[in-house]
């Protein structure tokens, strides 16, 4: 059996296109340094509105997002159905009960990819708060709340997969009538005490 050279280079470009769609480096090594990983677009922290946090009252939880330049993130309403909202969700031990997730309102912008409808996206530095109230019967002292954040960036001209994000969210908490003092007053002036 003979093979023609276009033969052979028509497998090598066939191969190089599979090697990249199953996440082979080599195939595409420039476009690869040149995408950042989704996960690296937020950068997310996280404050608590009381501390400690007395066994029986309510308290909030805020994570700070803040987007790369140049990305941005659907809103937790985005424009269309087909868009992939951003979400924030606690995982609660026990003792703990959620009892609302408070997204901020999203900005219209348009985009190269969308001229004539405006997208409902976050940009820059955005705040989601959590409130959530410590039963009677919460563990005293420090608790880990596993939290995450779920979105997709995307930039002008393309959208970077879907990712989780881990969010790390620490409550100490305290007996019952303890003394609380109020934290972070910029993020949570109004937040229950």
């Amino acid at each position: 059996m003979r093979i023609g050279i276009s033969s052979i280079v028509f497998m090598l470009v066939v191969g190089a296109g599979v090697g990249a769609l199953h996440g082979n480096a080599s195939a595409a090594p420039q476009e690869s340094a040149a995408v950042p990983s989704a996960a690296s677009i937020v950068k997310a922290r996280s404050f608590v509105s009381l501390e400690p946090v007395p066994r029986g009252k309510e308290f909030q939880v805020a994570v700070v997002a803040d987007i790369r330049s140049g990305y941005h993130v659907n809103s937790h309403k985005p424009s269309d159905e087909y868009l992939i909202a951003t979400t924030l969700t606690p995982q609660l031990p026990a003792g703990f009960q959620m009892l609302d997730t408070i997204y901020p309102a999203g900005r219209q912008e348009k985009f190269s990819f969308s001229p004539n409808k405006p997208l409902d996206v976050y940009t820059g530095s955005v705040t989601f708060k959590l409130r959530v109230v410590a039963q009677v019967d919460a563990p005293i002292g420090a608790v880990n709340i596993p939290t995450i954040l779920r979105y997709q960036a995307c930039n002008d001209t393309t959208c970077l997969p879907p990712v989780k994000i881990p969010v790390d969210v620490r409550v100490d908490v305290g007996a019952a009538g303890s003394a609380a003092r109020a934290m972070h007053p910029e993020i949570f002036s109004g937040a229950a005490k």
